[in-house]
């Protein structure tokens, strides 16, 4: 009786060995059970790591649901694993996924913004971008308290979303978006920049109104000083601004923008119309990227208080009005 029962329990030690043995080969063997370039693996947050070990045995990315439950079990990881959406592209051990896991390795999509553009058109690129809908968006970006930092009185982020390239998972939604973007602006408006509009008696809000206008009159590098010159002087002096950008972000709020400006529009009755108004416009009409911020601080010493479009890209600057009308004569008439 002994004996059968030293040999059974031999039997079984042998039987779970080969069973050790061949689970360890089978959690540390390369897998590729998918056909495509690459699968792509969405958990959401809150799934257990038996619905993770399902998803990933179905997508083929491990050899089966029990081997990745085994696997996480050994690697102590069960309540490690993170949410995301996954890509896989190459074979993989089932503890090398596991690790990827752990570490919340999440796929992400490339989102640019470039500079200039207002939050209703940066809407449908989010959307385009694959995602949160442009609605979503656009209420994201209508908190006003999320830039309370640098400007309390904000009611928009309008020119506060820095225009730059982003990596986000592709189930971001709108708030991650606009977070992400306004913690941008504060690093491309440093403290050094900030510093420098105190000196020359601006807030933020009118260095990156400022900024704004640059932004949108000038593509130029060369240029954007020189613009900024010709607006701090005209400023100091009580000038209308006559910022042409101005009137189409105004006609735009109404909902009248029709891709070309009349001279009846120089004369609507809106905060942002320089034509009409005195001073800056009320916020920024647009974002503003680093290079128009650090203008707006940075004037060119100039004597300039008009410039017209050459239609290039690129503008002539004059210091008197009259040399201002000969050419707008050449270059616009």
């Amino acid at each position: 009786m002994l004996k059968k029962l030293i040999l059974a329990t031999i039997v079984v030690a042998i039987l779970l060995a080969i069973g050790g043995w061949w689970a360890h080969g089978r959690m540390n063997r390369q897998h590729r059970g998918f056909a495509g370039a690459e699968v792509f693996v969405d958990l959401p947050a809150g799934t257990g790591v038996a619905g993770i070990a399902d998803r990933l045995a179905d997508a083929g990315v491990v050899p089966d649901a029990w081997t990745f439950r085994l696997a996480a079990r050994i690697a102590g990881a069960d309540r490690r694993l993170k949410a995301g959406e996954y890509r896989f592209a190459d074979a993989a051990s089932t503890f090398e996924v596991i690790r990827r896991l752990e570490r919340g390795d999440v796929f992400r999509r490339s989102l640019t913004i470039p500079e200039g553009l207002t939050i209703a058109e940066m809407a449908p690129i989010v959307e385009r971008g694959g995602f949160d809908d442009a609605r979503s968006f656009e209420r994201a970006a209508a908190d006003g308290t999320k830039i309370s930092a640098f400007d309390p009185d904000a009611r928009t982020l309008e020119g506060y979303l820095f225009p730059d390239t982003y990596m986000f998972p592709r189930a971001a939604g709108g708030d991650a978006i606009v977070e992400a973007m306004v913690a941008g602006f504060g690093r491309a408006f440093d403290a050094g920049l900030r510093a420098e509009a105190t000196a020359m008696r601006m807030s933020v809000r009118e260095a990156v109104t400022l900024a704004s206008l640059i932004e949108k009159e000038t593509a130029e590098p060369s240029e954007r000083a020189i613009v900024s010159g010709v607006y701090h002087n005209r400023l100091r002096k009580g000038m209308l601004l006559q910022c042409d950008p101005t009137v189409v972000y105004a006609l735009m709020k109404a909902g009248k923008w029709k891709g070309n400006i009349q001279r009846v529009h120089l004369q609507m009755d809106s905060p942002y119309n320089t034509y009409k108004y005195p001073g800056l416009p009320p916020g920024p009409i647009a974002s503003p990227g680093r290079a128009s911020l650090e203008a707006a601080v940075r004037p060119a010493a100039v004597p300039y208080l008009y410039f017209v479009s050459r239609n290039d890209g690129t503008h002539v600057f004059a210091e008197t009005l009259a040399e201002h009308a000969r050419n707008v004569a050449k270059w616009q008439k």
